[in-house]
């Protein structure tokens, strides 16, 4: 027993012990050294590129793309994702960074200031990174990685389009060469771009917005003819190469005063224990951080394991991520999680497991230790173009705005508040905004639900919004009402009053009427035998019959246990599906309309209806059948 136990513990912890020896190394390696290659040559460009985003020297991009990569090899579940900077990620570190390392305490910018403040730049990041991925790693061991739940679709597309934004006015700096300093909310840089821009470089902008453009055209063409091109068309790798032999050969960096990369650290630095005093300073940027990083990775590791079908344990994802960024961050990288089309590529070249995120890594290790110093004439202009040139999937969320509104107004809203918190409040208080106004308006849906009439459609089992179909049935005197939220103490009055609406009368004022006309009010009023309930017993005692469908047999015993029967409303009263209700009713008005079948008359019967289908605990619905016109009195 205990052997199994800690069996099965190991295959949890560790799912490299369960897919590797399962490895089809004919069938599959090939692919993964093909995908492999091009994901890690992205990958070198990207971390050098998201560096700038992160306001630290471009080589410690690359141990942000190495060592998060060997972790995830062993911890992770998904087979397809690529690990390592992702642009949000770096620019919410970036922000960070920049607020307790400001840019104007280099003093009088000399090469001495600069590197202790790059240094201390580097420590803040690292910091930051390890802590967001302590904040993980307890998530993962807590089991709660069900938080991703609370993070909407349209909060994530918001959130994610405010991001690329930030990204966007923040590479302005490096693609004017202007000496601008961080800012966490964008209209800041906007203002100092602005008023320096008669200083911009001009060699650093023509090169920028000729990169920019080709990078995007090639993009488009990678995405119009994916089915027809064997592996997508490797643009940032050809821009990289190539401008970084213009610019040696040319000499820009002495005849225009670019800014280049200068020379990489070869090698791997020994690890470094965080400083504590940037953890008290910097835990709400480590706690968003960490929250964003699993959110956006396991939402792509849930694509690819749906489309490849096989399963991603979120908790388990949480523990490899955390892990990941401590380790990272032990080696002065910055926090890690998947960037979109780095993912894309290692999926789409073939890669079938890590094994391809494993010779990424290699690549990555290579630059590290022996081809680094090929990347020191490099404009950084050029890694500001190629790091916008991976937005442009996030930007294009903004489309998403008009199917939103279409086909839910309260989704659109929280994308827009989302990007407009986000943008104003800056990314960390902005996603803290953007959550709690979600919460909201599950609060709001819950207690004012949309209510709808319902009709049988194509005279089937199916019952859908009448407004949205032609080809409708509905039995004479016979109405469907529908509340898309559960019934409970907050909505309950707002449930009644939808109800009457649509059945068109009220049970109370039709009992008045009738206890009138039989001139039997004062006495029932004086004997009390005349109530006014605040429970559906209104129709029951107007002589309408009630039945509930969709109800199971653990519902019908969580009704016996809540004493939910009485004399007036008994289990009988239920049925599993509208279909079966309707049915029923039908059958009951056939045969009281047959005089061969029409029983003897008995006490409190009535040919007026209502059905209230439970569906499960999730949602109401009603069908009320309306008095007929010789039963109801004129309202």
């Amino acid at each position: 027993m205990i052997r199994v136990m800690v069996k099965k513990i190991a295959l949890g912890l560790f799912p490299i012990i369960s897919w590797l020896p399962a490895y089809r190394f004919r069938e599959w390696i090939l692919s993964d050294i093909v995908s492999g290659i091009n994901t890690g040559l992205v990958a070198v460009l990207q971390g050098l590129a998201f560096a700038l985003l992160v306001n630290v020297p471009p080589s410690y991009g690359l141990y942000a793309a190495f060592f998060p990569n060997l972790v995830y090899f062993i911890f992770g579940t998904s087979r397809h994702i690529s690990v390592g900077p992702f642009p949000v990620l770096s620019l919410m570190v970036g922000g960070a960074v920049t607020r307790l390392v400001p840019d104007d305490s280099a003093g009088n910018g000399t090469s001495t200031n600069i590197s202790a403040i790059n240094e201390e730049r580097v420590m803040v990041a690292a910091s930051v990174t390890f802590l967001s991925g302590v904040f993980q790693l307890l998530l993962g061991i807590l089991q709660f990685g069900f938080i991703v739940i609370y993070l909407s679709q349209s909060l994530i597309s918001g959130f994610t389009t405010a991001a690329a934004i930030h990204v966007l006015v923040s590479q302005l700096k490096f693609m004017l060469q202007l000496p601008v300093p961080g800012f966490n909310k964008p209209f800041g840089i906007v203002y100092s771009v602005f008023s320096q821009i008669t200083k911009t470089n001009i060699a650093d902008l023509v090169t920028s917005l000729v990169v920019l453009l080709i990078v995007f055209v090639v993009k488009e063409v990678n995405d119009r003819y994916k089915a027809k091109l064997p592996t997508p068309i490797p643009i940032e790798l050809l821009m990289t190469v190539l401008a970084a032999l213009i610019s040696y050969f040319v000499n820009f960096e002495e005849k225009f005063n670019v800014a280049v990369v200068g020379k990489l650290e070869e090698g791997f630095q020994a690890p470094v224990a965080p400083d504590v005093g940037v953890f008290q300073k910097c835990i709400g940027d480590s706690i968003s951080i960490a929250i964003v990083g699993f959110a956006v990775a396991f939402s792509v590791a849930k694509v690819y394991s749906i489309k490849h079908d096989y399963p991603v344990d979120s908790n388990q994802e949480l523990i490899a991520f955390g892990l990941g960024n401590i380790v990272g961050g032990s080696f002065k990288g910055f926090a890690s999680s998947t960037a979109l089309s780095r993912s894309g590529v290692q999926e789409s070249t073939g890669g079938k497991t890590q094994i391809a995120g494993i010779i990424s890594a290699v690549i990555v290790l290579i630059v590290i230790l022996a081809i680094g110093f090929l990347l020191a004439p490099l404009q950084k202009s050029v890694l500001a173009s190629l790091a916008l040139g991976n937005l442009k999937g996030m930007l294009m969320q903004f489309k998403e705005v008009g199917i939103l509104w279409r086909k839910d107004k309260y989704d659109c809203v929280i994308w827009v508040v989302t990007f407009l918190a986000a943008i104003f409040l800056g990314l960390d208080i902005g996603l803290a905004t953007a959550v709690a106004f979600q919460l909201l308006t599950v609060v709001i849906r819950s207690q004012f639900p949309s209510c709808t009439v319902l009709a049988n459609v194509g005279r089937s089992n199916i019952y859908r919004n009448r407004k949205d179909y032609s080809d409708i049935y509905e039995p004479e005197g016979v109405k469907i009402f529908r509340c898309s939220s559960p019934i409970f103490f907050a909505n309950i009055e707002f449930f009644r009053e939808k109800l009457i609406t649509a059945v068109g009368f009220s049970p109370l004022r039709v009992l008045r009427k009738r206890n009138k006309a039989l001139r039997k009010i004062k006495k029932m009023l004086k004997k009390g035998e005349l109530q006014v309930t605040p429970t559906l017993k209104e129709f029951v005692r107007i002589n309408i019959d009630i039945y509930i469908a969709g109800a199971h047999e653990g519902f019908l015993d969580k009704l016996e246990r809540c004493a939910f029967f009485d004399e007036e409303i008994k289990p009988s009263m239920f049925f599993l599906t509208i279909h079966d209700a309707v049915l029923h009713i039908l059958l009951k008005k056939d045969i009281a309309s047959s005089p061969k079948l029409k029983p003897a008359e008995e006490k409190g019967s009535s040919n007026d209806y209502i059905i209230i289908p439970s569906n499960g605990l999730r949602s109401r619905e009603c069908t009320v059948r309306l008095p007929s016109p010789v039963a109801a009195p004129q309202l």
